[in-house]
């Protein structure tokens, strides 16, 4: 397991709100799923913030209101602007600024798009960022970030009808176990299914979401490049 070269306890930042926490997020995963695209700029970051799929929740934000989620995260050194472009681009600093690994930084970042997984949801949800080996991978690291003072995860009390524990991240706060039944109950619910038929349909859905994902990149560069701005959200 890589390590982190920075001690184990770090000064807490303060909580991000869902905002900021969707940004630095969505800038992680686009670093590794549309890298020729990367860093963002701010119409590609917002169609990233405002997609419909791989995200809970669902959010609709506009391009001011990410301008001043983008402040926040500056402060915290969490987000940098670069100044090599005509167009302003943004980058993300999430696993320097916690000490973390890109293992880490992955699963983080997952959980900050998707909300509470459990480790093999976030195997797969994850794959993109860092092709975990297994689930005891996953959660090694996972036991990790909760054991960091302050914590950076949490492992949720298994609600009725799960058969696995749901892992959440503590970067927004600290969380409610009745505030994220609603989740639970869809995972109860996608535990019926075959696991391998479900996993199956998981992994061709998610072929096809990095499939969308490039295109999307490619429509919203050449939009940029040609002065067209696109409404956030409008690709999806």
């Amino acid at each position: 397991m890589e390590q982190s070269p920075d001690t184990r306890s770090r000064p807490a930042l303060r909580a991000l709100t869902p905002l900021e926490g969707r940004v630095v997020a969505v800038l992680l995963e686009k670093q590794y799923t549309v890298p020729d695209t990367y860093p963002l700029s701010l119409n590609a970051l917002a169609s990233g913030c405002n997609q419909k799929t791989a995200r809970a929740p669902v959010m609709s934000v506009t391009e001011d209101e990410i301008l001043a989620a983008i402040d926040g995260l500056k402060s915290l050194s969490l987000v940098f602007e670069g100044s090599s472009s005509r167009v302003p681009r943004f980058e993300q600093n999430l696993g320097k600024v916690l000490g973390v690994p890109s293992q880490s930084a992955a699963l983080l970042s997952t959980l900050l798009l998707r909300g509470p997984q459990t480790g093999a949801e976030l195997r797969l949800n994850s794959a993109r960022l860092h092709a975990f080996a297994d689930i005891s991978s996953v959660e090694g690291f996972l036991d990790e970030l909760a054991e960091r003072v302050p914590p950076l995860v949490v492992k949720l009390p298994r609600a009725p009808g799960e058969r696995e524990p749901r892992w959440m991240h503590l970067l927004c706060g600290e969380v409610s176990a009745a505030d994220l039944a609603p989740a639970a109950r869809s995972v109860g619910a996608d535990a019926a299914a075959s696991p391998s038929a479900l996993e199956a349909l998981r992994i061709s859905h998610r072929e096809l979401e990095g499939k969308v994902e490039r295109l999307q990149a490619l429509v919203v560069e050449m939009a940029g490049q040609l002065g067209i701005e696109i409404e956030p959200g409008r690709l999806d």
